[in-house]
């Protein structure tokens, strides 16, 4: 289902141009509310901050608070992290649009398999289009729902896709994807030394046999099957040298 295209709607016709969606986002002052960006953003890294922050930190911590074991170290009240991971996700959606609409409310809609663990609605730091357009929805750092047992310590990745790489559906990823998750995980390794894995959403479950994994329900689990393999292969190639821990090897 085609979705609106919300704030960067220039009041155009039709698909916008790149050109017509950074000028829509100056002219409505999404680019002033970068200041929830990291500083040392590079230009490939674009503003596309999400809305509500207020409500979304309230229900973030409400999250932490239900999740956590009891005596685990990381305050429920503090929505900010030390990370020690990065996820690659792909959204199952081939319109970045409909993504960052789906994500601007704090408030989860739908997703019946998600509704009895909170309200905080899923979203991550960074969204990469197939054509490896790179934008910004909220800072590194800020703790974000969007993999179950490591949201406290893992930065996410999505990626505008509906399959795995290589694969035959609408909008499978491509290797413009692969490129900039490589050079995003790069930025963040170097930002952030105390990331040592990186991981595709596929592989959480193997991520329980790890001090990192903190869920306080053991129901609260489901299937996933994005990036795909293949996807992490072709990532972690680029991204060799860093020496990143893969659960796939648990």
């Amino acid at each position: 289902m085609s979705m609106p295209v919300s704030i960067f709607d220039t009041g155009l016709r039709g698909p916008c141009s790149r050109r017509a969606v950074l000028g829509a986002g100056i002219a409505t002052g999404l680019v002033g509310r970068a200041s929830l960006a990291a500083p040392s953003d590079p230009r490939w890294v674009l503003p596309r901050i999400l809305p509500h922050e207020a409500r979304r930190q309230d229900l973030t911590r409400a999250y932490l608070a239900a999740h956590l074991p009891k005596d685990h170290p990381h305050d429920p009240q503090v929505v900010h992290m030390t990370p020690r991971a990065i996820v690659l996700h792909w959204t199952g959606s081939s319109s970045s649009n409909g993504v960052w609409n789906t994500f601007a409310s704090a408030t989860l809609s739908g997703r019946p398999e998600l509704q009895g663990a909170g309200a905080l609605n899923v979203g991550v730091p960074f969204l990469v289009e197939r054509d490896g357009i790179c934008w910004r929805l909220l800072p590194d750092t800020r703790i974000c729902r969007h993999v179950i047992g490591l949201n406290h310590c893992a930065i996410g990745i999505e990626n505008t896709a509906d399959g795995p790489l290589g694969g035959d559906s609408r909008a499978p990823l491509t290797r413009a994807q692969v490129d900039r998750n490589s050079v995003l995980v790069r930025l963040l390794v170097e930002r952030y030394p105390t990331i040592r894995w990186l991981l595709g959403h596929h592989e959480y479950r193997k991520m329980e046999a790890t001090p990192l994994f903190a869920e306080r329900d053991p129901t609260y689990r489901t299937t996933k099957i994005d990036p795909g393999a293949a996807f992490m292969r072709a990532v972690r190639t680029q991204v060799a040298d860093l020496h990143l821990q893969s659960p796939a090897l648990l």
